[in-house]
């Protein structure tokens, strides 16, 4: 008997094509999937900070941009701004509804200056802020109709912005939701005391020395709620 063992028989042909064959596939599918990764590049998805995707342009939501008001109109600093741009109203029209007008419990207006103190010579600059308080869009008149600057000292009005105001219109616009404008430029008051006879000529000066002064504002009819002071030097 012999020592040496059973011998192992060796594949057939048959087994030796299949097997090449498995192992052509394999390479075909390894290639295959290399050259989607280079063409396709499923690593350039939303989360690629370096190569983020591109968005088609939109309007800007209203907490991500901030308009004005345009420039006051050139009249000695008499007249307010006419109205809001075109950018800064915006409708709901494609929701299919109608904004109702805005009131003193949706729309905050506030009275600005650039400073609170001026020196001898330096005119207050005067502007205003609108913001939308409320969760749905409303309509406001901005007109230079309903625009409204007042200077006082005390009980007594001192200047207005309205009373040598040339050519007034009206405009009406729809503020979004928390959308926030302001003036664009502010009114310079040139320390003197107006009135619908004094557009043209000298007029009193205001006191100086120390003396306060308040400014209030309006706009389509909404007062501001506060006043801003003034001291004038």
């Amino acid at each position: 008997m012999s020592s040496e063992g059973p011998r192992r028989r060796r594949p057939s042909p048959a087994v030796y094509r299949r097997r090449r064959a498995v192992v052509l596939v394999g390479l075909l599918l390894v290639v295959a999937l290399i050259v989607w990764l280079l063409i396709a590049q499923p690593w350039r998805g939303s989360g690629d900070a370096a190569n983020p995707p591109a968005q088609a342009s939109s309007s800007a939501s209203p907490s991500s941009t901030t308009p004005t008001l345009p420039d006051p109109a050139a009249t000695g600093g008499s007249n307010p701004a006419d109205a809001l741009p075109e950018e800064a109203a915006t409708t709901d029209t494609a929701a299919g509804l109608t904004p109702e007008a805005c009131t003193a419990d949706s729309v905050l207006v506030e009275a600005l200056t650039d400073k609170e103190s001026y020196a001898s010579g330096e005119q207050p600059q005067l502007s205003m802020r609108l913001t939308n308080t409320s969760a749905t869009p409303c309509t406001i008149n901005v007109g230079t109709t309903q625009q409204s600057f007042t200077i006082t000292s005390g009980s007594d009005v001192w200047w207005r912005s309205t009373d040598c105001q040339a050519a007034p219109s009206d405009m009406v616009v729809t503020l979004a939701a928390g959308q926030v404008v302001e003036s664009s430029a502010p009114i310079a008051w040139d320390r003197t005391r107006s009135s619908v006879d004094t557009c043209e000529g000298d007029r009193p000066r205001a006191t100086g020395g120390g003396a306060s002064y308040h400014l209030d504002v309006s706009i389509g009819g909404i007062p501001s709620l506060t006043s801003r002071q003034i001291l004038l030097y």
